[in-house]
């Protein structure tokens, strides 16, 4: 495939696409013979998907991790800090997965229900690793050993005013739940950079109901570009921090409250790496 594309496709897209190609054949993927995994991975088609966010995560987001190595091997659940109308956080966080962790490990992206409502991600995203979020869906593939990344603020998180950037938003508890149901390590991730790339200053939630969106932001692009500007995202730097895993043991039954003291443990590590980034950083985009 490297070698086909590098007669059709000028350097260095071609010799990136060769690198992904030979991290994903380092990959513990389980594929037919048609190239497809059980969940509907494709890499082909992934492959050709991750080629402009690798040119983002190295010159646009020039993305630096830290601790990668922090990531054990089999199942695993990321739970990250998640801000911005597009998801680069995902993106970046993915790539940075396939290019950097060792060995590469594909990672599987809970989405929510709307986003499969929209056209072309039904059938894309599970070629690229996306899921729809259920419960059952995770579980099976934590109970496969897979890598699944969650942002536990969801919309919040997405929708939050740029006044709020790094102050984390009520997180659900179902990704307790599935890590006490399948016996599953946590691994927190702190994103710096993300909060500041798309600056929310308005949210127009009624407009969002009226088009089966759960808000309708306004971004500091969107008065110059229209809609197209929530896709548009500042040059900042990305620093992705990995933290220590932890395990946890209970229930996945148990009350709410016992639940959220869990809850709060992951969230009180991920406060500490947003902190250290902070802390670390010369600026927004440097």
């Amino acid at each position: 495939m490297a070698s086909l594309l590098s007669s059709v496709v000028p350097s260095p897209w071609a010799g990136l696409r060769a690198e992904i190609d030979e991290r994903l054949s380092k990959a513990a993927i389980d594929l037919n013979e048609f190239g497809y995994d059980p969940y509907g991975f494709h890499t082909e088609t992934a492959g050709s998907f991750f080629l402009p966010f690798l040119l983002l995560y190295r010159h646009y987001f020039r993305v630096e991790t830290f601790d990668i190595g922090n990531v054990p091997r089999g199942r695993v659940l990321l739970i990250a800090n998640h801000a911005g109308q597009f998801a680069y956080d995902g993106a970046m966080l993915t790539i940075a997965m396939l290019m950097e962790a060792d060995p590469p490990r594909i990672c599987r992206g809970m989405a929510e229900y709307f986003l499969f409502r929209l056209p072309w991600i039904g059938s894309l995203g599970a070629r690229v690793g996306m899921m729809v979020g259920t419960p059952d869906n995770c579980v099976h593939m934590l109970e496969n050993e897979q890598c699944v990344m969650v942002f536990p603020e969801g919309a919040r998180g997405a929708n939050k005013p740029f006044r709020k950037r790094y102050q984390l938003q009520p997180f659900g508890q179902g990704f307790m739940r599935l890590a006490l149901e399948s016996d599953t390590p946590i691994v927190p991730v702190g994103i710096v950079g993300s909060e500041e790339q798309q600056p929310g200053i308005a949210n127009l939630e009624d407009l969002g109901r009226s088009l089966n969106l759960p808000s309708f932001p306004i971004t500091i692009t969107s008065p110059w570009f229209g809609p197209l500007g929530n896709a548009m995202a500042l040059p900042v730097k990305y620093r992705i921090y990995f933290g220590q895993p932890l395990h946890f043991e209970g229930s996945p039954n148990d009350e709410d409250s016992v639940i959220q003291g869990k809850v709060d443990v992951v969230k009180a590590s991920m406060r500490g790496l947003l902190a250290r980034g902070l802390r670390e950083r010369s600026g927004i985009f440097t």
